[in-house]
């Protein structure tokens, strides 16, 4: 893959940023590179926080940090004061860009530390759980990623489609593989696309990614599901879908890809292709080229093909650790996740080993569950934790958004007896008007916590 001065060359005649004057991304990103590298020649390259909130600055200013080498930490501008405290505690930077009024700033950090990399790309991760941490990478460990993709998908150029925020690796990604390749990019707000979708492009010539939530919202209108119908491909991570969601895509013919990947693999490592999808499986697909995953037991043996374990992933895009410190194996990268590979080599998720409920001795994990559940029809959203209970170890409990305000515990509880075993169904129901999800979907299991010991110890009468 080419460096990034180089695709900024190669795109200096093309009007690829739709929705954008792409000459003034060239212009951004010209007189910002010519900037840092002249403070660089005077000694360590500056470690820079970038939170611009308009996406040409955001990209230009990205692309400029990378061709001069300096070290640059992608963040949130709507994180709240305590997560900004937490990133500055850390990072200690030389200058932010956007801040403010869009002018960036110099001796921010009087900082003396040096990162582990000279050059990397520090993607934001962990916001769930309230601590943010930061995967280490680099632009080749991203155009790792973008050379996997196009591999996956034998395509020379790639167009995107972003809904998702430049500053997670989601929405990231989608930049990059249409930086590099050549291809076209355009951007439009979520919130944008429910309204007045993007509508001067060829979206059989797109792919658009996408969060469960965020295509639950989109086939509630009849309009929106057409359009998004015409896409090339929908893909879609970030969260486990439920298969309601999933049969309502495939009846409405979307070209759904779904993907598992995250942050310290530089998003997807393994796709389902839309084609297997409309033909009824399910399943996360087949492991992209730049990537290998293995099962695993805890004993870090190999298993067999059905057999489920931790997945272990080896992949040219893997994050070299967490800034500041470098991961002591970098070959290997064994997460949460637990799953297998089926007789076709696709990979098959179960759930999340640090997610998983012992209630009575048994195993149970949400996932299946939430999905149960979702099948009702009368959740708008749902999150089955265990919370302690002498009695059972942990006792099952369901956190939901009743689509209807008359729909009882009672009914949903009726409709599961003849989805799940006895032991599955959740014993204390607390329904609440929204729940706990960061912009990607994902859930924040330890507010949970909290908001059913509350509901708890003081239970509605």
């Amino acid at each position: 893959m080419e460096r990034p001065l180089d695709c900024l060359n190669n795109l200096a005649q093309n009007d690829w940023f739709i929705g954008y004057n792409s000459r003034q991304f060239n212009q951004i990103a010209q007189e910002l590179y010519l900037e840092l590298t002249q403070l660089s020649a005077c000694g360590t390259p500056p470690k820079i926080i970038l939170t611009e909130r308009e996406p040409l600055r955001f990209l230009a200013s990205f692309i400029a940090v990378c061709a001069a080498n300096c070290p640059v930490f992608l963040c949130n501008p709507d994180w709240g004061t305590q997560e900004w405290q937490q990133v500055f505690d850390l990072v200690q930077p030389d200058i932010i860009l956007g801040m403010g009024n869009g002018a960036w700033e110099l001796g921010i950090g009087n900082n003396n530390t040096q990162c582990p990399i000279p050059n990397s790309i520090m993607i934001p991760t962990g916001g769930s759980s309230g601590q943010i941490k930061f995967a280490i990478h680099t632009w080749e460990t991203l155009t790792a990623s973008v050379q996997g993709f196009t591999e996956y998908f034998q395509l020379k150029q790639v167009n995107s489609f972003c809904v998702l925020p430049l500053y997670h690796v989601s929405g990231l990604m989608q930049f990059m593989r249409s930086f590099t390749t050549g291809g076209k990019l355009a951007i439009q707000p979520f919130k944008a696309v429910e309204t007045d979708p993007i509508s001067n492009i060829k979206q059989s010539e797109f792919f658009i990614s996408l969060v469960p939530t965020q295509l639950q919202r989109l086939l509630q209108n009849l309009e929106l599901t057409k359009w998004l119908s015409q896409f090339n491909t929908v893909l879609l991570g970030g969260a486990p879908a439920w298969n309601e969601l999933l049969e309502k895509a495939r009846f409405h013919h979307i070209r759904l890809a779904l993907t598992y990947g995250m942050t310290e693999t530089a998003s997807q490592i393994a796709t389902l292709k839309p084609d297997d999808f409309l033909d009824g499986k399910i399943s996360s697909g087949q492991i992209l080229p730049h990537a290998k995953i293995t099962i695993r037991n805890q004993q870090s043996e190999i298993l067999n093909s059905n057999q489920i374990g931790n997945i272990t992933i080896q992949a040219k895009s893997l994050a070299f650790g967490y800034y500041p410190i470098m991961r002591e194996n970098q070959t290997d990268f064994k997460v949460d996740d637990l799953g297998f590979l089926d007789d076709q080599g696709h990979l098959n998720i179960v759930g999340r080993n640090s997610d998983k409920i012992i209630t009575g001795g048994e195993n149970i994990y949400p996932a299946e569950i939430e999905s149960a559940i979702q099948s009702t029809q009368m959740v708008a959203d749902i999150c089955v934790i265990g919370i302690p209970d002498k009695h059972w170890g942990q006792a099952l409990t369901a956190i939901y958004i009743p689509k209807k305000s008359d729909t009882s515990a009672l009914k949903i509880q009726t409709l599961l007896k003849d989805k799940l075993s006895k032991f599955k169904i959740p014993k204390y129901w607390i329904p609440q008007q929204n729940l706990p999800r960061n912009s990607q979907g994902k859930i924040n299991r330890q507010q949970l916590q909290q908001i059913a010991t509350e509901f708890l110890q003081n239970p509605i009468t």
